[in-house]
């Protein structure tokens, strides 16, 4: 990857309500965030999927192709594309 391009992200998340909040899990990445409503949780999941790749590509961690999302969200699933930019002064 070119660090002194911005880099855009995007991967497949569900959605899962619970009795008080909103759970978001990115599958590909292994990530879970929460929010308390689904405007909250989308934005935290915004934001914590930028915060794992500046700190993936600041460590020079792999960083897992996303997956199709036709191949893993089923019919009925809540889910969603959710995307991200990474800036090279994101980095320093």
């Amino acid at each position: 990857m070119n660090k002194k391009e911005p880099m855009y992200f995007v991967y497949p998340a569900y959605f899962v309500e619970g009795d008080s909040e909103v759970v978001v899990s990115f599958p590909d990445l292994e990530l879970v965030i929460e929010g308390d409503t689904y405007e909250e949780a989308f934005l935290f999941a915004k934001n914590y999927l930028k915060e794992f790749f500046i700190y993936s590509l600041k460590y020079d961690y792999d960083i897992p192709e996303p997956s199709f999302y036709k191949d893993i969200i089923k019919k009925g699933d809540r889910a969603m594309l959710v995307d991200t930019f990474v800036f090279p002064g994101d980095l320093k």
